[in-house]
């Protein structure tokens, strides 16, 4: 088997490990049994998750055996936040979201052959249990100084929002889940961010005081911009995994428009670009910073992952094809709707003069320009050149029935829709 460690470490996806020296050994002695924990308090994963999700399909394709475990129950709770309680979601909206984040996290492992992966609910353990099996059975094994010391925890305790027992508790319902696993599937090893680390001790303690087995914890960093800032937001908020969240256009434009300061960590970490082929996008990084090379290919490659091919080679279209390097005429409703929310719009009708929409969308500054940009031929109505400063927007000239894409030069774009 490859060492997997000298693999995360290269790709800068090591933090914290129990024993670093014991698991190396384990893993390399045969097929580990491992699981991450994903926790339903959203309707969809976001692009953080997405770090897991990926380290543990690198562990899978390095021979070890995986399950997934969406949090049925701890969902039902909440892992306690800095900043204070959680809202509390319905039974049913949080059994809504499992399934959800089941489908989001299946395409991403293999779930045939000899290390199959394997989803698992924690809701099938935890809810059968009486409470008082729960404070006897396990509650006796956790410290209350240990669980206090717990950064989150402390944090809580020192605010003004304190915390609630029922939040309290979540490192007990963790700490349950790898006792769980490791009763029924015999799993020695779970994987999570580094923020977790407080939570993956719980579970590594309980199978100790619990079984008298020595198993593993290993977390991820919390991934970064250079700047230090955070990432995986936007202006518009969070990028989710989900489509209808976050478009698969607006995923793509995310990645696309990576630092170069930031690239090459990204492709080490979202994808699964060997060595050569990263540090062949690393030199065009350096060499030919202009082209984008290895920002395309990142974008491209992450938005394969999460949506499909056909969803990637769709947003690629539909970015050539505002740049007047293909039809917008042959792109479908939803990609072309997902590309012109992201430009500037003004609402317009058929009939308007061009002139006045080139000024009214920002292409331009004023009307005058606007007559100066047509007369130069500078100025486009979906990529054909507007003839003449007296030209208007014509109902053929809509997309869908619906937008007109306005360009002024090679790369100053809005889009007129006519239903605003």
């Amino acid at each position: 088997m490859n060492d997997i460690l000298d693999e995360l470490a290269w790709r800068g996806l090591l933090a914290q490990t129990t024993d670093l020296d014991a698991l190396r050994a384990a893993l390399a002695a045969g097929p580990v049994a491992l699981y991450c924990g994903f926790d339903p308090t959203a309707p969809s994963l976001h692009i953080g998750n997405l770090v897991q999700v990926l380290t543990v399909r690198r562990l899978q394709d390095a021979g070890h055996r995986p399950f997934a475990l969406v949090g049925g129950a701890t969902g039902l709770i909440g892992d306690p936040k800095m900043t204070g309680e959680r809202t509390l979601n319905d039974r049913d909206v949080v059994a809504g979201w499992v399934e959800r984040i089941r489908g989001q996290i299946a395409p991403l492992l293999r779930f045939d052959g000899p290390n199959a992966a394997t989803m698992v609910n924690n809701l099938d353990w935890t809810a059968p249990l009486s409470a008082i099996d729960f404070l006897r059975d396990v509650g006796k094994h956790f410290r209350l100084g240990t669980m206090l010391a717990k950064d989150t925890v402390a944090r809580r305790l020192n605010s003004e929002q304190g915390i609630s027992f029922t939040e309290f508790s979540y490192q007990i319902l963790q700490g349950m889940d790898y006792l769980e696993l490791h009763r029924r599937h015999g799993v020695s090893l779970q994987t999570g961010g580094s923020d977790q680390w407080g939570n993956l001790l719980s579970g590594v303690e309980l199978v100790r005081k619990v079984e008298g087995a020595a198993v593993h914890a290993v977390t991820t960093p919390l991934i970064t911009k250079a700047d230090g800032t955070k990432f995986g937001k936007t202006e518009s908020g969070t990028v989710w995994l989900d489509g209808e969240l976050t478009t698969p256009y607006a995923f793509f434009q995310f990645w696309l428009n990576s630092d170069d300061a930031d690239v090459v960590r990204y492709l080490k970490v979202f994808t699964f670009r060997t060595r050569e082929e990263i540090d062949e996008l690393e030199r065009a990084v350096s060499e030919r910073p202009a082209a984008r090379e290895a920002q395309r290919t990142l974008a491209y490659d992450v938005t394969a992952l999460v949506h499909g091919t056909d969803a990637a080679d769709a947003v690629v279209a539909a970015s050539q094809a505002l740049f007047g390097r293909g039809s917008l005429a042959d792109l479908d409703e939803r990609t072309l709707a997902a590309a012109v929310a992201e430009l500037p719009t003004a609402a317009g009708r058929v009939g308007d003069p061009v002139v006045d929409l080139l000024a009214a969308s920002g292409v331009v500054r004023s009307k005058s320009e606007a007559r100066r940009a047509v007369a130069e031929g500078g100025a486009s109505v979906n990529n054909e050149r507007v003839p003449d400063e007296d030209a208007v927007l014509r109902a053929d000239d809509l997309l869908h029935g619906r937008w007109a894409v306005l360009r002024r030069g090679k790369r100053t774009l809005a889009v007129v829709d006519t239903s605003a």
